[in-house]
């Protein structure tokens, strides 16, 4: 199990919010969105083989949800809001009854045969180095999908990179330690190749499996979950009108209703 980063807004307070985020990013990407105050803690890791979490052996959707369930509160409600791939993993807690009400936004949900090859090529390919933090800065915005959205020297990119004698954490504990795969010198983006190869989801199983209520939703302009796929996949999801794939950062208030609406769920069902 890989001991994950954790950024904690708020300490204390149910329903605890989970903020999970996509691929290639860090938990920093929510900062926006917590411009308005949730009512209970909110905790916003890096996923595994992101930003400061280490890098586990293996990517599935299944292991990398698991190393997140172990940092969740025990016999506490959790909300769970998840963009892109970390959508997929709020979805696989929702399917394993870890969380008390989910959403997946911009979940990428038509995956063809070239994409996924693409991704597989990228998890093959070494890791690359970088002369300057300037040019691993550039690489990591556009590895998140944060280009244009996020400025180079903005604080959000410092998690986003890794310095020459950057030292990592181990898998199962938060012993910092030299990272042995890393290249002697060098910037290099804090994303490990290998998580690029997770593959595609099966969404629809993963709703028909889950045990709480749970919403999907993307931007009217997102190019990786256009309002077709999704309302294809879930006849009443949430087309978040004006947005793109990242609406966390580009327009967080528009998922403030999406939040009310899973916090609604959890407190009616326990009658406050």
């Amino acid at each position: 199990m890989t001991t994950l980063h954790l950024a904690r807004h708020e300490p204390g307070g149910d329903p605890v919010l989970l903020l999970l985020h996509g691929l290639g990013a860090t938990g920093e990407v929510w900062d926006s969105l917590l411009e308005r105050h949730w009512k209970g803690e909110v905790i916003a890791p890096d996923l595994p083989g992101h930003g400061r979490s280490p890098r586990p052996d293996t990517y599935t959707f299944e292991s990398m949800a698991a190393s997140v369930a172990a940092v969740l509160p025990e016999g506490r409600d959790v909300v769970v809001l998840g963009h892109s791939l970390g959508g997929v993993l709020a979805l696989t807690l929702a399917a394993t009854g870890r969380v008390a009400a989910a959403c997946g936004v911009g979940i990428k949900l038509r995956w063809s045969e070239a994409e996924l090859t693409k991704a597989a090529q990228v998890t093959a390919r070494p890791e690359r180095v970088f002369a300057t933090r300037e040019e691993a800065v550039d690489r990591w915005l556009k590895l998140s999908g944060l280009d244009g959205l996020v400025p180079p020297d903005s604080p959000l990119v410092d998690a986003g990179v890794l310095a020459p004698d950057a030292r990592v954490p181990t898998p199962d504990t938060t012993t910092l330690t030299p990272d042995a795969t890393a290249p002697d010198t060098g910037w290099r983006v804090a994303v490990d190749p290998a998580a690029f190869g997770v593959g595609a989801p099966d969404v629809p199983a993963l709703l028909a499996r889950a045990t709480c209520p749970t919403i999907l939703a993307a931007g009217e302009r997102d190019p990786m979950c256009p309002p077709e796929h999704l309302l294809d996949a879930a006849p009443d999801g949430v087309v978040l009108p004006r947005a793109g794939h990242n609406v966390h950062v580009e327009s967080p208030p528009l998922l403030w209703p999406i939040l009310d609406r899973l916090l609604r769920s959890v407190t009616d069902a326990l009658g406050q």
